[in-house]
């Protein structure tokens, strides 16, 4: 039987929940097989990507003949599997984490006024959109992206909206409305972090237990996205860049459960230099 294969990108904040978690399961290092979708450069959007996985994310699974095409899908394989047995998934906390209002992608594309606008235009921001938007016109010019035709049509209409807000080729009411909904997105996650998080954290540890379990490869992933978007690290204490968007201190519950993340292998080596 052929070993697993794993799609990941490193950046990609979903394909860090399986990453994490099969370092903190204990899985041999030859155990899965990983190949590389370079997102920044499009590759999730080539017609051989999307037979494998129509919704064109990371991380994808293929394993005993299926595929695992989102978070939830390949994590619990994972976890199925592992050669360390660990405290599955709380359905609801699970469903609750991938929300759209809770997306931790967002926020690297969302700008709450004309200063980050500007600064994401000169930046990473603008590179990645405009990036797709070019992998998305080339891969569905070809003859084989017929089947997937209404994926490219949302995805170039929907990409192409934000770059064209990027590139300033929108009326006002159009960029502020962006703005707008960016200003909602941060709230959202604010919300959460301060109103919600803490309630659903233990006093110390994992929502595992000791050691961390399913609910918590996908929150540690989560929670360093949002906190890289304003400039956090990985250290200890990396936690308090989230000020900036929370108003006021991160906490007591999600600033000890981020630096109980800090000494696990799984943080360790999926962050050894930055969040992403």
């Amino acid at each position: 039987m052929s070993k697993p294969t794993l799609y990941t990108f490193g950046l990609s904040v979903w394909a860090a929940v399986p990453d994490i978690a099969i370092i903190e399961l204990e899985y041999p290092p030859d155990a899965i097989e990983k190949k590389v979708v370079n997102l920044v450069e499009g590759q999730n959007f080539t017609s051989e990507f999307l037979k494998l996985n129509p919704h064109a994310t990371l991380p994808t699974l293929t394993a005993d003949g299926k595929s695992y095409i989102n978070t939830d899908e390949v994590t619990h394989y994972l976890v199925e599997h592992a050669p360390k047995k660990v405290a599955p998934r709380t359905r609801s906390f699970i469903d609750r984490i991938h929300e759209d209002a809770l997306d931790p992608n967002f926020p690297m594309l969302a700008v709450r006024n004309d200063e980050e606008l500007k600064n994401a235009a000169s930046g990473f921001p603008f590179t990645f959109l405009e990036n797709r938007q070019k992998a998305l016109l080339k891969y569905s010019q070809t003859p084989e992206a017929a089947p997937f035709k209404e994926f490219y049509d949302a995805k170039i209409a929907g990409n192409g909206g934000v770059l064209a807000i990027y590139k300033g080729e929108v009326p006002e009411d159009a960029k502020k409305g962006f703005f707008e909904l960016s200003n909602k997105h941060w709230q959202h996650i604010a919300d959460y972090i301060v109103k919600e998080l803490p309630d659903l954290l233990p006093a110390s540890g994992f929502r595992g237990g000791e050691t961390p379990g399913e609910d918590d490869f996908h929150l540690a992933a989560w929670l360093a996205r949002v906190a890289f978007v304003v400039g956090a690290t990985p250290a200890k204490g990396g936690y308090t860049a989230l000020e900036k968007v929370l108003q006021g201190p991160v906490p007591d519950k999600v600033a000890a459960y981020w630096d109980t993340w800090t000494e696990r292998p799984g943080w360790k080596q999926t962050y050894p230099d930055s969040l992403h």
